[in-house]
C-alpha cells in the first residue's frame, strides 16, 4: 500500500501547469497518414518499449503532458498525436466529405506502422473506440490495449451518460453544441490555465469536425467480441465520477475480458491522477 499511498499523495499535490509545454527533449514532428500530416510528439529512448497515446474528441496530444515524463522514467518511450481536424492537425481531412471511423482508424494504423515496434496502445475517450478498432484490424501492431475513460458499449453512446441521456434524441449538431457550451462556460470547473488552453484549442477545431465525431459516437460499432478474442492484456481505466457510470465500465470490462482500474475524479485520469494511472499502465505493459 505504500506505493499506492505515495502515488495518491503526488496526484493530490498537482498544481496547474502550462499545457503547451512538454518535457525537455520532446520531439515535435509530423507523421504521414491517410488524412495528411498529423502533428506528433515523442519522448524517450528510441530503444525502449513503445507507448502510443490516442486523444479523444476536442482533445489533443497535450492531454497527456503529465504522463509523458512518468512513463519515460519507468523505462518506456511515449508518443501521441492530434487527430485529423483537431488542434495542430486542423487541416488534415476529411477524406470523404465527412470525418468517419474508417479515416480515423486508418490514421491510427499509419501511426502504429510508422515504427516497427508493436505498441502498448492507450485510447482516451473517443480515442479508445479508435484503439479497439485498430487493434482488431491490425493486432500484430499492438502489445496491450488500455481503454481510458472510453465510452462503454456501442450504438448511441450518449444514452448511457448520467443526467444527459436525452442527448440520444438530438441530432449531432445540436448535441455537439451542448457539449461545446459546457466547455466554454467551464462547467467542470477546470483550473485557469487548463481551461484557457482548452478554449484556445477549441477555437482551432472546425465545427464540422466536432459534429462528425459526435455523430460517430451516436452510432459506434460493436467490437466487444473481437476485442475479447485478442491475445493481449487489456485494461479499462476510469475515474469514479466519469461521464458514464462505473457500473457500465465494469460490465464492459467483463465483456472484453479486461481488468479495471478506478481513480478519484472524473473523465480525465491522465490529468487528475497521472501517477496512479501510470502505475497501473506499467503493470499492464510488463505483464
Amino acid at each position: 500500500m505504500t506505493t499506492i499511498d505515495e502515488d495518491t499523495r503526488r496526484d493530490l499535490a498537482l498544481a496547474d501547469i502550462d499545457w503547451h509545454v512538454f518535457p525537455a527533449g520532446t520531439v515535435h514532428d509530423r507523421v504521414m497518414a491517410p488524412s495528411g500530416a498529423l502533428a506528433r510528439v515523442r519522448l524517450g529512448d528510441p530503444g525502449a518499449g513503445r507507448v502510443v497515446l490516442v486523444p479523444g474528441v476536442i482533445g489533443s496530444k497535450e492531454d497527456f503532458v503529465r504522463v509523458f515524463p512518468l512513463l519515460v522514467d519507468e523505462g518506456f518511450r511515449v508518443e501521441s498525436y492530434d487527430l485529423a481536424g483537431h488542434y495542430e492537425s486542423e487541416h488534415a481531412g476529411p477524406l470523404r466529405g465527412h470525418y468517419d471511423f474508417a479515416q480515423y482508424v486508418g490514421d491510427l494504423v499509419a501511426v502504429l506502422e510508422a515504427d516497427p515496434v508493436p505498441a502498448d496502445l492507450v485510447g482516451y475517450s473517443f480515442g479508445g473506440l479508435l484503439a479497439q478498432l485498430a487493434a482488431v484490424a491490425r493486432p500484430e501492431l499492438v502489445r496491450s490495449l488500455t481503454l481510458l475513460s472510453t465510452p462503454p458499449g456501442s450504438g448511441q453512446l450518449f444514452r448511457g451518460v448520467a443526467r444527459i441521456g436525452s442527448l440520444s434524441d438530438m441530432d449531432p449538431h445540436r448535441a455537439a453544441g451542448l457539449i461545446l457550451w459546457g466547455i466554454r462556460y467551464n462547467l467542470n470547473r477546470e483550473p485557469a490555465r487548463r481551461i484557457a488552453f482548452v478554449r484556445e484549442r477549441l477555437a482551432r477545431i472546425p465545427r464540422e469536425c466536432i459534429d462528425d465525431v459526435v455523430g460517430m459516437m451516436m452510432d459506434a460499432p460493436d467490437v466487444a467480441a473481437e476485442v475479447a478474442a485478442l491475445p493481449l492484456p487489456r485494461m479499462v481505466a476510469v475515474g469514479r465520477r466519469d461521464l458514464w457510470p462505473v457500473a457500465q465500465h465494469r460490465a464492459y470490462a467483463r465483456r472484453i475480458g479486461a481488468r479495471i482500474a478506478l481513480y478519484p475524479g472524473g473523465h480525465a485520469p491522465a490529468e487528475a491522477a497521472p501517477h496512479q494511472l501510470v502505475r497501473d499502465l506499467v503493470d499492464l505493459f510488463r505483464e
